[in-house]
């Protein structure tokens, strides 16, 4: 999975990108069936809302998760950065499973034997 940064009213830190990098590289797991030609993006956008704010919602992030067929999308906004990205990769998550779960088949073998066995 390929994740782009994009940065708005917000300096760049190695920190910042790191963070992005193993919380949003995280949800590679759930992806990785679907990212063989990697066909799996990801573009997160961190920005400042305001300039003059000192409390509240001050920071905005959003992620776009392209896969294949779909384009996944998450925002957050909270106080600390960080919070607002683990955020996003809940959100994502939860999308990814919902999404997952459209191919996963419905009724595999066991579920077949314990019904025979059951003598349904």
């Amino acid at each position: 999975m390929k994740i782009n940064i994009k940065y708005s009213n917000l300096d760049s830190t190695l920190a910042i990108e790191e963070y992005i990098n193993q919380k949003i590289g995280a949800l590679e797991k759930f992806v990785e069936a679907l990212d063989k030609k990697g066909a799996v993006k990801a573009r997160v956008e961190i920005a400042r809302t305001t300039k003059h704010h000192q409390k509240g919602e001050v920071y905005h992030a959003e992620c776009n998760l392209e896969l294949p067929g779909k384009l996944l999308r998450a925002e957050a906004e909270n106080w600390d950065i960080r919070l607002a990205i683990d955020e996003i990769r809940d959100i994502l998550a939860l999308e990814i499973k919902q999404y997952s779960e459209k191919f996963r088949p419905q009724d595999g073998r066991g579920q077949e034997k314990l019904r025979n066995l059951r003598g349904k």
